[in-house]
């Protein structure tokens, strides 16, 4: 079909992102499933895999042959004589053995977001969230908390899929003028952790709730960074920020809406020395809110999970970090969708 220019249109786009679902919940079940980190050992059958994961024989290649033609799966032979293999992708990303596994947010979007999202036109009706204290229970970061296993688990998931953009700002920013860090939220300290294996003279604070200090001092250890990375635990609302030359913060702002954006600005500002720096790693929207869907789609979960929370641009940082007193910001991209809004004090 074509319009009136002469262009050539089909409903392509429509309909792969209208039922974008069904691969989504495809791709989801197989990490749920653990079949990349089953096959991160060996290729196997179809017949074999049908036997670890308890599958039916129906829907077994329709299964498998769709995370093949979405890029996830490869594949020789074809059905009974086929043998699958992970792709390149998930067998650096999907495999839960590896410390490059970004599979938990996937883990949890299957487990929680996923039904949640099924409630997105009464969210974007209500502006209230649709996650579990919709229903009175209790919200997810205190059952988090409450229980070691799942805050171990959480806490791996996170850094999991952060790990990548970590590495790339402990790289590209430059540290020579700077030598101490704090990370306010810093969970595992994977952020301090990384700044610190690539910058030596760098002396960084992990900064968070207590029920994480054990992990993150654990992290440390197991890194060989005592006395490079100190774990410092507190609230980042109301205990003061660590005097030092530059505060990061990973996915914190984004969960909150105007005034705490503000107030925990104000006091990175208020911390940090003259040439200081603020450096806010999140999915940045785009200034013209047209590139960066994941980023917008982001925003959109804010909703679903948080009572004021959501993403930005960075024009939309700029503001606020000038109404703070900080001179000069800058943008610094990091890995897909993720960037680095840095302001100077």
């Amino acid at each position: 079909m074509e319009t009136l220019t002469g262009n050539k249109i089909d409903p392509s786009k429509i309909l792969q992102t209208g039922m974008g679902f069904f691969a989504s919940k495809t791709l989801l079940t197989a990490v749920h499933m653990e079949l990349f980190t089953i096959l991160a050992k060996r290729e196997l059958a179809g017949k074999d895999i049908q036997s670890l994961l308890g599958l039916h024989p129906r829907s077994l290649y329709d299964f498998l042959d769709a995370l093949v033609a979405l890029g996830f799966l490869q594949r020789t032979g074809i059905k009974e004589t086929a043998m699958y293999r992970n792709s390149e992708e998930a067998e650096m990303f999907l495999d839960k053995n590896k410390s490059s596994y970004v599979g938990g947010m996937l883990e949890m979007a299957n487990n929680r977001l996923y039904r949640f999202w099924n409630d997105l036109e009464e969210a974007l009706k209500t502006g209230q969230p649709q996650c579990e204290t919709k229903n009175g229970d209790k919200p997810f970061f205190q059952e988090i908390y409450a229980s070691e296993d799942k805050l171990r688990e959480f806490l791996k998931a996170m850094g999991g899929i952060q790990m990548g953009n970590f590495m790339a700002f402990s790289k590209k920013f430059d540290f020579s003028k700077y030598n101490t860090l704090c990370d306010i939220g810093g969970a595992g300290a994977n952020l301090s952790a990384q700044v610190a294996l690539n910058n030596p003279h760098m002396k960084c604070i992990s900064f968070d709730l207590p029920p994480v200090a054990h992990v993150a001092n654990e992290n440390i250890e197991q890194l060989g960074l005592r006395g490079k990375v100190s774990i410092r635990y507190g609230d980042f609302f109301m205990d003061d920020f660590p005097k030092v030359d530059v505060i990061t913060m990973g996915n914190i702002l984004h969960d909150w809406g105007l005034k705490e954006k503000k107030i925990l600005i104000k006091k990175a500002y208020n911390a940090l020395p003259d040439g200081g720096a603020l450096v806010i790693i999140e999915n940045i929207i785009d200034d013209d809110r047209r590139q960066n869907a994941f980023g917008l789609l982001m925003s959109l979960n804010m909703l679903i999970e948080t009572p004021d929370g959501y993403d930005f641009s960075a024009s939309d940082f700029n503001k606020l970090a000038k109404e703070a007193g900080f001179a000069k910001t800058s943008l610094m991209p990091l890995t897909g969708p993720t960037s680095a809004a840095i302001a100077i004090k």
